[in-house]
């Protein structure tokens, strides 16, 4: 790529997570006699009478994918993490490793991410007692991030997109969904987060990763019209990325020949 982005490496990140029951029947003690279906049962309805609906507290999200699209010096990467042959830890460690050197360290950009996945990834983190000092610091150690960090809120190296669309909360904030449907991106597929939990029961995995890069794939077109409006790509280089993007998705075939991203690609 002959136009260079802001920021580079970037890295654009989703999650994706179950409810972890090992830790609930810690919580709930009356769910440890249950077993893991029956307490998924009952943690869901304690759920709706705690929130009026089930969707699990935040440290009780167990991580089983995290896709990202991985750009440096014009070149693309799309991948998965997933359960299906990475534990937990696993998967955080491998992730954690994009923050090791400060000279690689990348630009978060995330939908949601402040609100939901950073918050998951510190809880879970935590439980295996990982450590990534350089996504938490804050210019302690290393001076120059103390007003280029992941932490606060209004800074650039980590973007939440849909906190910057609804100004940090001052606009109701959107789907990704309706904002990258605005814009004539596929959007949510037949798929959406309340059925990763039974895909992950029914072993199917790449459709959970596919739904999980489809998102990250959306983040990332929408991440490029940000560039745009705020003049950091000119129109030329917008086009030039998008196209630079479908080429590499293109390229992204299964044995059968077919396209994992299909949707992405211009008929």
């Amino acid at each position: 790529m002959s136009h260079n982005l802001p920021y580079d490496p970037v890295l654009v990140f989703d999650i994706e997570t179950i409810a972890d029951i090992d830790a609930a029947k810690r919580i709930y003690p009356e769910l440890a006699a249950l077993n893991d279906e029956d307490a998924l049962s009952a943690l869901q309805s304690l759920r709706v009478q705690e929130a009026g609906h089930d969707f699990m507290r935040t440290p009780l999200q167990r991580i089983v994918c995290i896709s990202a699209l991985y750009v440096k010096n014009g070149d693309i990467k799309l991948f998965s993490l997933s359960a299906e042959h990475l534990s937990e830890r696993e998967i955080l460690r491998k992730f954690f490793r994009a923050f090791e050197s400060f000279g690689e360290l990348p630009q978060l950009v995330s939908w949601n991410g402040s609100g939901f996945d950073m918050p998951v990834l510190m809880y879970r983190a935590m439980l295996y007692d990982l450590s990534v000092p350089l996504l938490f610091e804050e210019g302690d150690t290393v001076r120059d991030m103390r007003f280029n960090n992941y932490v606060n809120r209004y800074h650039s190296r980590h973007l939440d997109l849909m906190d910057r669309f609804s100004q940090f909360g001052a606009s109701p904030r959107q789907s990704m969904d309706v904002v990258a449907s605005l814009y004539g991106l596929p959007g949510k597929t037949d798929v959406d987060g309340s059925m990763v939990g039974a895909l992950v029961a029914a072993g199917d995995w790449q459709t959970l990763t596919t739904y999980c890069e489809s998102d990250v794939l959306n983040t990332w077109l929408i991440y490029l019209r940000w560039q745009r409006l705020t003049a950091h790509i000119s129109t030329e280089a917008h086009q030039q990325w998008q196209q630079h993007t479908e080429d590499y998705l293109n390229s992204l075939v299964d044995d059968e020949g077919n396209h994992r991203h299909q949707s992405f690609i211009t008929p």
